[in-house]
């Protein structure tokens, strides 16, 4: 069983900062990779970056040059460090992570706001 848990989402003004955390508990040898994703109202979910065990990262087109993933494998934690917010990424985001076994799991999600 894996737990994650999200912190990191708020309010910030248009170009700014923030950084979302998700630490994973439990069966952490059992991720494969892990990941956020986005839904904004009246939107679909979308992916908006992930990393493997192995250090290989993908992102949407929309955050390529503004959204950094990262992870601590020792504390079993990836982060999303968000530059350069504009406000059409607000959302709730969500953390995931994908088993090695192919099942995922999602966070309660955290509310990111970006004013204009």
């Amino acid at each position: 069983q894996v737990q994650l848990v999200e912190s990191g989402g708020g309010l910030v003004q248009a170009g700014g900062s923030l950084r979302l955390s998700c630490a994973a508990s439990g069966s952490i040898l059992s991720i494969a990779a892990m990941g956020w994703y986005r839904q904004a109202p009246g939107k679909q979910r979308e992916l908006v970056a992930a990393i493997t065990t192995g250090g290989r990262s993908n992102y949407a087109d929309s955050v390529k040059g503004r959204f950094t993933i990262s992870r601590d494998n020792a504390k079993m934690t990836v982060y999303l460090q968000m530059n350069t917010l504009k406000p059409e990424d607000t959302a709730v985001y969500y953390c995931n992570a994908v088993m090695r076994l192919g099942s995922s799991l999602t966070g309660q999600g955290t509310q990111v706001t970006v004013s204009s």
